[in-house]
């Protein structure tokens, strides 16, 4: 291996901490008195970008040339455990590395630091480091993948280059030659080289690939049919490409929206729409065609909405795609949602529910007849809530039959009725035909309307055990939303057990979130009761995240029971108002309360609970 220049930075790249991302939406605590004390807060370290200088460690000259195994244990890892994954590892044949990943005996920065101490070369924490933008050219896209490579900043006159496993002898050599010049190795997380792959202009590129060198689009141009394009085709690639990455960085949903001079893509994650790539107007009709004819739909029809389905293999996982297409005015835009079979249904232990609330929830849909309502905004998880909530009443001894619209996740044991307005199967017809089919459990995907509501509460007092989604802000709400809808009072009061509301809220990374100290004044303006200044943490952002400070979701829950002094206010049509106070004094927890626990664990930030919960 080529001698390599000096360890230590020379000061020359200039790294800084980055400022927070823009869909943080950390606006509380942008409060002036809020910084003043953050200040004064002890901070975990590191978090968020940070300079290079930091995030690179020397390696520890004893353990150089040692087994992997000895200088784990050397760093304080249990040698029982190593052994159990050196026996992993052999069976399954796995990389010894991963399998201790996998088994969870270290973790992957562990065994970075583990590695770059055995091969004699730095440690680069690269998920509190942003890569000089200027040196990720010297390096293409394609080679960075197959090295497992990510140039990070020019040092003198060497190229630092982080990689993830050090083991190749010729690594730098090769990298020598691709990036024609000397080059200084640093050994980081393989989770973090990979996420800085994927952030790499894969996608950038796979558009330059395919926008013709001569290409002029006419307006009112047809729409390009490629079912018979070559399998390479460039727009193929493209429509690969975006929905690969898409995959990679977990979205549920992508949205390709046309504009004047071209279309926009943007990825939804974790509930928060975020802009991909701009696709030139000159390959929109292609990509719309190529989305169309993927999901079966008339490549010709651009007038009036349509919807399809398709199933695909993606990087080796099964995918579900839902496709809708609109017409607007600079063109039709389709909107993909990602149903990831691999992630399979959640079950109650993950949905994020305290433990009292979740024991409240669970034993109103044991009961044998009844109805449980799950209510909230669109994308809120009520139909995730219902999901868990079958899984666990999914046994031999009970038929469960669903209508849905559209059917999302398949439970094996369960009868699915996927609702079709073309042959006149709505919720309302399905649902009275179902009663007919002698089940034991009933789901409605969602009561849109007064007839709806009707047998699903009818239903609910004959024997039925029903669960169903609603749309309002909050539990209390769901009671006054079916009497509007026409439901007798009565009926309600006899047939609605549990009602529970919620809302997703992002989690806090845990790589990079920050301590922070808001004052009690801060807290209650923001609708918190609180009795003194809060510690809790705040969104930074770092490779892990996407920069965004949060990577996943968790559920805000309001859990209301229908008990006997509130069945009597429901046939008395007593006020909203009236129906809450009965129920917080029967236990409930409000949406807010329960996002204050959730901030107070850390979990998430208090600018995230009051961004989701807006004034519920």
């Amino acid at each position: 291996m080529p001698s390599r220049p000096d360890r230590r930075p020379d000061g020359r790249s200039g790294f800084t901490v980055r400022p927070p991302s823009a869909d943080t939406g950390r606006t509380v605590l942008d409060h002036p008195v809020v910084q003043q004390r953050a200040d004064e807060a002890p901070v975990e370290e590191p978090h968020g970008n940070v300079p290079l200088e930091r995030a690179l460690t020397a390696p520890r000259p004893e353990l150089a040339g040692r087994p992997l195994t000895e200088v784990l244990i050397a760093r304080g890892v249990d040698e029982l455990q190593i052994s159990d994954a050196v026996v992993t590892a052999r069976e399954r044949g796995l990389a010894l590395d991963r399998a201790i990943v996998e088994l969870r005996v270290a973790s992957a920065d562990q065994v970075a630091r583990a590695l770059a101490d055995r091969h004699g070369l730095d440690h680069l924490d690269l998920a509190h480091v942003q890569p000089d933008p200027a040196v990720l050219t010297k390096l293409g896209a394609d080679d960075a993948r197959t090295y497992q490579a990510v140039p990070i900043a020019q040092l003198g006159d060497a190229l630092l280059i982080a990689v993830a496993d050090p083991s190749n002898t010729l690594i730098a050599e090769d990298l020598e030659m691709l990036t024609r010049g000397p080059v200084r190795l640093a050994v980081a997380a393989r989770e973090d080289v990979q996420a800085r792959l994927a952030s790499m202009t894969r996608l950038d590129d796979a558009v330059k690939q395919a926008t013709p060198d001569q290409a002029v689009v006419e307006e009112g141009a047809e729409l390009l049919d490629i079912r018979a394009g070559a399998e390479d085709a460039p727009v193929i690639n493209l429509v690969n490409t975006v929905l690969a990455q898409a995959i990679e960085r977990r979205a549920s949903d992508v949205h390709f929206a046309p504009m004047q001079h071209g279309m926009r893509v943007r990825f939804r994650i974790d509930g928060v729409l975020q802009e991909t790539a701009t696709v030139p107007k000159a390959l929109v009709p292609g990509l719309v065609s190529r989305l169309k004819v993927m999901a079966d739909l008339d490549i010709a029809e651009r007038r009036m909405p349509q919807d399809g389905r398709v199933t695909l293999t993606i990087d080796g996982r099964r995918v579900d795609l839902r496709a809708v297409t609109l017409p607007s005015v600079h063109g039709e835009s389709v909107v993909l949602r990602i149903l990831d079979r691999a992630e399979g249904v959640i079950t109650l232990d993950r949905l994020g529910m305290q433990q009292r609330d979740r024991e409240r929830f669970e034993r109103s849909f044991q009961k044998p007849y009844g109805a449980t309502l799950a209510t909230g905004p669109t994308g809120s998880g009520k139909s995730t809530s219902l999901y868990a909530a079958l899984q666990r009443l999914n046994t031999s001894d009970r038929h469960i039959v669903t209508i849905e619209d559209p059917v999302e996740r398949q439970l094996d044991g369960v009868t699915q009725v996927q609702v079709n307005a073309r042959t006149g199967m709505g919720f309302a017809n399905g649902l009275r035909s179902m009663m007919r089919a002698d089940p034991d459990v009933i789901m409605v995907g969602e009561i849109r309307d007064a007839a709806t509501a009707q047998i699903a509460v009818e239903s609910a007092l004959t024997g039925h055990l029903v669960l169903s989604t609603l749309h309002t802000n909050d539990a209390p709400t769901a009671i006054t939303r079916l009497l509007e809808m026409g439901v007798e009072p009565f009926l309600v009061a006899s047939a609605i057990d549990c009602v529970v509301a919620q809302r997703l809220a992002r989690t806090l990374c845990s790589s990079c979130r920050r301590k922070v100290r808001l004052p009690a004044e801060v807290v209650r303006h923001h609708g918190f009761e609180v009795d003194g200044d809060v510690e809790a943490y705040e969104a930074v952002g770092c490779a892990r995240c996407g920069d965004t400070g949060y990577r996943g979701r968790v559920g805000l829950y309001e859990v209301m029971i229908v008990d006997e002094e509130m069945r009597g206010l429901i046939v008395e049509r007593a006020s909203i108002e009236q129906i809450t106070r009965v129920a917080v004094r029967g236990g409930m927890r409000r949406l807010r309360e329960d996002g204050l626990q959730k901030v107070l664990a850390g979990t998430t930030s208090l600018a995230e609970v009051t961004r989701v919960t807006g004034d519920a």
